[in-house]
Order: C-alpha cells, then sequence, then structure tokens
C-alpha cells in the first residue's frame, strides 16, 4: 500500500465475512473433539459449581435438550458465567436461549427477551436485547407462562431450528481466568 493511502484493506462485510470464517475454522477445531470429549468437558465445567447449582444445570439441561432435540448447544465457560447456548446453528447469533450459570444460581436467558411477549411481566434484565428468569428449579421450565416464552422465542428465531436430527454439543470458549463458580463460604 503506498505511504499515505489509509484505506481499509477490506470494506466492513469483506472483513466480517473473512472474521465469521476464522471463527468457524477455531470453531470446527474445537467441535472436531469426539461427542465423548465434549459431554466429559462440560461435566467438568458444571462440577465446578457447588451441588445445588450443579445438579439443577443437569437437570435443565435435560429438559432443554429433550425440548429442543435439534438445537445446537454451544458452551462457554467465560470469566463471568458458564453458558450453554441452544442454537438453530453453529453461529452465537443464531442462539434461542440459553442456560446461564455463576455462583449466585441459574437463569434461563433469552438471547433476543427484549422484543418478546411477557404478559406475566416474567423476564428480568434492562438491557436492548437479552431477558432472563431466574431459575429454583428445572420444574420452573413447565409453568405455562414459561412455556409461552420458550414457544415465542422459538418461533421468532431467525433461522428455525431444524426439522429432525440431533443438534451437536460445541464447546465454543474457555476462559483462563474466572470468576469463582462457588459462593464464598460465610
Amino acid at each position: 500500500m503506498p505511504e499515505g493511502d489509509h484505506q481499509a484493506l477490506y470494506s466492513p462485510s469483506t472483513f466480517r465475512k473473512k472474521a465469521d470464517a476464522l471463527s468457524m475454522k477455531t470453531t470446527k477445531r474445537i467441535a472436531s473433539q469426539d461427542d465423548a470429549t465434549a459431554e466429559q468437558q462440560l461435566a467438568g465445567f458444571i462440577e465446578k459449581f457447588d451441588s445445588k447449582n450443579a445438579a439443577l444445570i443437569r437437570s435443565v439441561r435435560k429438559v432443554l435438550r429433550k425440548r429442543l432435540p435439534t438445537a445446537n448447544e454451544l458452551v462457554y465457560d467465560n470469566y463471568n458465567f458458564f453458558v450453554i447456548g441452544y442454537c438453530s446453528t453453529e453461529r452465537p447469533s443464531d442462539c434461542i436461549l440459553s442456560i446461564a450459570a455463576a455462583a449466585n444460581g441459574v437463569g434461563l436467558s433469552f438471547y433476543y427477551g427484549a422484543t418478546l411477549p411477557d404478559p406475566h411481566k416474567l423476564l428480568l434484565g434492562s438491557g436492548s436485547q437479552n431477558r432472563f428468569i431466574r431459575l429454583e428449579s428445572a420444574a420452573t421450565l413447565a409453568r405455562p407462562e414459561v412455556e409461552e416464552l420458550i414457544a415465542a422465542a422459538i418461533a421468532q428465531a431467525e433461522r428455525p431450528l431444524p426439522g429432525s436430527g440431533k443438534g451437536k454439543l460445541v464447546i465454543r470458549s474457555i476462559s483462563k481466568k474466572q470468576k469463582p463458580r462457588r459462593k464464598a463460604s460465610d
């Protein structure tokens, strides 16, 4: 590039496409592990929590896996939260809902929750996009008003869930530094 010519090498759309392609290559490397290895990693992430939250995460996952059998599970063991996103593709932006857990509890997060109808005023949060509900037990998911939220989130998904098949478990991100997954002892 000639000196003084400071034009971008790529247009913004080309840059996004290249970044998406790079992200997919990284994801495919992580996702190429066999199912048993991914399940073992997932079990290790969940074991970091106290027994009550670990059991809740496992039971909520079981219910959501049954409710959304074709969804891909994208797992993030990040600094603030441990997250299992249920997505129609392997792209995080196609996430419909997710389990979000921290030392203080477990929630069901709706990726595009700000646009969901919420006549029962269950959704918490004030951001421009995400909303959540706190989960005391997996039975919360069976409450009619919660099932309405889940159904609305599925219905508004830009990319619908596949009609058949089985979703993949994909470990997307593991942060080296994390907040504690258990409350400090009093």
